[in-house]
């Protein structure tokens, strides 16, 4: 993993539902790592190679990066990403 020029900052929160879903989902912390190696590189998405996307009327979690069946809000406050919620996607929660 390369260095990069953002430091990645997990919120009380996000730690608190992080571990919850760490218990449940195994792959959940192979991808967790995989989102602060982005983050830590593009939390902008400048390259258009990652799935973030900029959410509008947001106020707190104002990036989201999409990796398989998870979530994860973010803020970027200068060279800071501050990851502010981490989710699973239910699959119940797509229509048909």
């Amino acid at each position: 993993m390369t260095e990069g020029a953002f430091r990645v900052v997990p919120s009380k929160r996000f730690q608190r539902l992080a571990r919850k879903l760490v218990l449940g989902h195994p792959e959940f912390a192979s991808l967790y790592d995989e989102v602060r190696a982005i983050l830590a590189v593009d939390p902008y998405n400048t390259s258009r190679k990652h799935p973030i996307k900029k959410l509008v009327a947001v106020k707190d979690g104002q990036f989201r990066i999409r990796l398989r069946r998870f979530r994860f809000r973010y803020d970027v406050e200068g060279q800071i990403v501050y990851l502010k919620r981490c989710a699973l996607r239910d699959k119940s929660t797509y229509r048909r």
